[in-house]
């Protein structure tokens, strides 16, 4: 019986998206978060005695020029050396693109599989073989599982790819492969990386993402760690999640069509975020913040984003006593408006509504919209067009979102039109 640790995309000194352009933001927190939850790894394993770590790709984030990344992975990795556990490692695209993975000698104990095709390695005395090999280039189109050899008669056969499996949205299409293939090659375990959501994708054998060690951004919410695998006398692994995260990212919604007024949505706000504060004890939170449903605070908050995002901002701050930020606030509402009067719309008004509904789910109408909008968006500045945040007419699923917010805010004005003040 042995134990191991499977972890991936550590993205060490990974920088900032955006939030350091926030007055209050806790910015120092998350800049050292990818480093801290690197250290609770190697926490675990001292803890755990685990016989070895894999580290699935992409522990770098990138060409790197700054070696002081480099020399912190030694000073963690020696720690692991000096309580005899070996590290095994693969080259995702992030370290293939790194200066850093190409010119530093790993220290003793860490072994990186070869990136010139599939090797295996093994460790006798543990009746272990493991199988991989590192990305050779930042791009990578094919299926690299594919030449791995046959399982080691005898030992626990583990293998290790850096992959977008049969495609993951918001992950480049890297060493794509299938479920089916994975399983023929007949191995106990395999150690996967690239998604950065936990996924199993099978469980016998096993076959998973574990997802990365510290969530980034808001694309990344909820717990990241890794996974501690247990493997009994009858040579089936049972896997674990372990978190490791420092700061967590969370996309919390807060229904607002009870309040009657903006401080009133403060309220359900701050309910809504004592509850995600106590699920996840005491971790510090950055949070954004959607805010839906028919509501007659609608107005006064969307007339104001400005000093309503700080009020919750500040309502965040004095529940969690520093530890909760709010990243963002989507104001999803819509005002109240008369079903009858919006049933009963006719002429122009109820093809306008017609229109609009139609378009947001369909991407036929939708096309001809962006390309509208084109010559909009080329004037705009890159920072506005670029990032999480992008102004984007020329992706449907942004337009989508778009006509959603703005079609309540048309129709209340429309059919209030004419009405006295």
């Amino acid at each position: 019986m042995f134990k191991f640790i499977h972890a991936a995309d550590i993205h060490l000194d990974s920088p900032l998206r955006k939030l350091d352009v926030y007055e209050g933001a806790p910015v120092d927190e998350v800049r050292r978060a990818a480093r801290r939850a690197f250290e609770n790894l190697v926490d675990l394993a001292l803890a755990e005695a685990v016989a070895f770590v894999l580290l699935a790709g992409d522990l770098y984030d990138g060409d790197w020029k700054d070696y002081n990344t480099g020399l912190y992975f030694v000073s963690q990795m020696s720690r692991l050396r000096e309580a005899d556990i070996p590290v095994f490692m693969i080259a995702g695209n992030h370290d293939a693109a790194s200066r850093i993975t190409k010119a530093l000698r790993l220290p003793q104990g860490i072994r990186m599989l070869s990136s010139k095709g599939p090797e295996t390695l093994r460790m006798k005395q543990l009746g272990v073989a493991i199988h991989g090999q590192s990305f050779p280039s930042p791009v990578v189109d094919r299926d690299l599982s594919a030449g791995y050899a046959p399982p080691v008669p005898g030992c626990f056969n583990i293998g290790m790819l850096h992959t977008c499996a049969t495609g993951r949205e918001g992950h480049e299409p890297y060493a794509p492969c299938t479920v089916e293939g994975l399983r023929q090659k007949g191995y106990d375990y395999w150690a996967l990386g690239h998604v950065h959501k936990r996924e199993v994708l099978l469980q016998d054998p096993l076959i998973l993402f574990p997802g990365n060690v510290q969530g980034r951004h808001i694309r990344e919410t909820g717990p990241k760690g890794c996974m501690l695998v247990e493997v009994g006398g009858d040579g089936r692994p049972q896997a674990g999640f372990r978190p490791l995260d420092v700061v967590r990212w969370f996309d919390v919604e807060t229904d607002a069509s009870t309040a009657g007024s903006a401080y009133d949505v403060v309220d359900l706000v701050i309910e809504r975020l004592r509850q995600v504060a106590a699920d996840n004890q005491g971790m510090p939170l950055v949070v954004r913040l959607r805010i839906t449903g028919d509501s007659r605070a609608h107005d006064a908050i969307a007339s104001d984003r400005e000093k309503w995002l700080n009020e919750f901002r500040s309502a965040a701050v004095d529940l969690g006593g520093g530890r909760i930020w709010i990243e963002k606030l989507k104001l999803l509402t819509r005002p109240p408006v008369d079903r009858k009067r919006l049933e009963s719309a006719g002429g122009p008004v109820a093809e306008l509504i017609r229109y609009m509904d139609d378009i947001r789910t369909n991407p036929d109408l939708l096309g001809p919209l962006g390309d509208v909008l084109e010559d909009f968006r080329k004037k705009l500045p890159r920072e506005i067009v670029e990032g999480e945040d992008r102004i984007a007419p020329d992706e449907p699923e942004w337009l989508a979102d778009m006509m959603t917010e703005v079609r309540p805010m048309l129709m209340h004005r429309l059919l209030n039109r004419g009405d006295p003040e």
